[in-house]
């Protein structure tokens, strides 16, 4: 298996502990920080094109942020835009594989990369 891009904020138990059980299989994981360095539309339509869900999912929906928006969960558009201009607002964490893309709320489903 090639390496595991991890969609990370070190500041959520729920990433570190994704960030950790990837690195106790021993997998290559090339960590980014998306609050540093956000993802951009194309980079989040393509992630949502490898999700295990709808776009609604990539959305924390309890975040001030979002709620101020009052956009459409089940718009991609809207979801992508809104993520672009608030990059907290992103579900996290998020490992990919190029392939697939799973939301690692459990931390247990970025396992499910591993199969």
């Amino acid at each position: 298996m090639s390496s595991i891009t991890l969609l990370h904020n070190p500041r959520c138990s729920k990433s570190r502990e994704a960030l950790a059980l990837l690195g106790e299989a021993g997998i290559d994981v090339c960590v980014r920080r998306y609050l540093d360095d956000p993802l951009n539309g194309e980079e989040l339509r393509a992630l949502l094109a490898r999700l295990d869900g709808a776009a609604r999912d990539l959305v924390r929906a309890n975040e001030t942020e979002w709620k101020t928006l009052g956009a459409d969960r089940d718009d991609a558009e809207q979801v992508i835009a809104a993520i672009v201009a608030h990059p907290r607002i992103l579900q996290r964490p998020i490992a990919d594989d190029g392939e697939r893309a799973i939301i690692g709320r459990p931390p247990e489903n970025v396992q499910a990369l591993l199969d």
